[in-house]
């Protein structure tokens, strides 16, 4: 019989060769195999994958998280150990999506001017914090997508991102305003004139010209936050980076209403551009905001009023 972590290899190397990075859950699964080993376990059962979810210190959320991965390697498991059991759903309260955080423009407007104020002065950093918050803000782009743009990525004379092997392994183009690709071109200048040689593959670099690591980016975008208002010293959740892709997806969409546009046609669009595996996760947008529901009742009103 094939072991728990050759099961688990056989398992991960499934599931990324669909496209699924799975960042978070190969060092997850690789901890619950070790700690079956630990107690001799050779069998996935419901009580072991519980004692696993839930060691301490764990909140609601990440234990059901966790779970969740552990259910779904059992499926596979099961197929080769039929004494396998699959955790049942529903044992902890169900995740729902976070609600997203539309940032006004006078808030976006500060995040950015206080990007631009980070020492030094004299350095690239607040340059780069400036312009890649601003770029996320106008595309929608994911964070992982913008850290990781390298320079061949980015054609200012056509006025076109390439983002590869994105979520799910999915690569797409992304067209910019000419307004974007000023502010790119001034920023590349700004970078190769610092950096000189030094200049690595990356767009966007850090202040000595290595790639931008998403923990850093977080923890300035966290100080910037606080300065700003945004939240409070101490607060354990608030405004998100992503939460600009989010600004970006609902403002195209209220634009799409207010110009009359046929916005069910237009949403695969804007699920392409997004990157979404599916049109559906674009469609949550419509029940997320609701200036969306404002506008999409005027619609319905509007309608009603129009039939004889």
């Amino acid at each position: 019989m094939i072991g728990l972590r050759s099961a688990l290899e056989r398992y991960l190397s499934m599931r990324q060769g669909l496209g699924y990075k799975y960042r978070d859950q190969v060092p997850r699964l690789r901890d619950f195999v070790s700690f079956m080993e630990v107690r001799k376990a050779t069998t996935i059962t419901t009580k072991l994958a519980l004692a696993w979810a839930t060691l301490p210190p764990r909140s609601h959320v990440s234990s059901a998280r966790r779970l969740s991965y552990v259910r779904r390697f059992a499926r596979h498991v099961a197929a080769i150990d039929p004494k396998t059991q699959i955790p049942p759903t529903g044992i902890f309260p169900r995740w729902t999506r976070p609600k997203p955080y539309i940032y006004s423009d006078g808030e976006l407007d500060a995040l950015l001017a206080a990007a631009l104020a980070l020492p030094p002065t004299s350095g690239l950093r607040r340059w780069t914090y400036h312009h890649l918050f601003g770029l996320i803000a106008v595309t929608g782009m994911r964070l992982s997508e913008a850290t990781g743009l390298q320079r061949d990525d980015v054609d200012l004379k056509q006025g076109e991102l390439t983002v590869r092997q994105a979520k799910f392994g999915k690569s797409r183009l992304l067209p910019l305003h000419a307004t974007t690709r000023a502010e790119l071109r001034g920023y590349a200048e700004r970078r190769d004139d610092h950096l000189g040689s030094r200049c690595g593959p990356y767009f966007f670099v850090a202040e000595h010209g290595g790639r931008l690591l998403q923990p850093k980016v977080n923890r300035v975008f966290l100080r910037l936050s606080r300065e700003i208002g945004l939240r409070r010293s101490g607060d354990r959740s608030g405004p998100r980076i992503h939460d600009l892709r989010h600004r970006f997806a609902i403002r195209t969409l209220i634009g799409w209403y207010r110009e009359g546009a046929n916005v069910e046609a237009k949403l695969p669009a804007l699920s392409t551009y997004l990157g979404h595996t599916c049109v559906r996760d674009t469609y949550w947008y419509l029940s997320a905001c609701p200036e969306l529901l404002q506008e999409a009742a005027r619609r319905l009103d509007r309608r009603w009023e129009d039939k004889p």
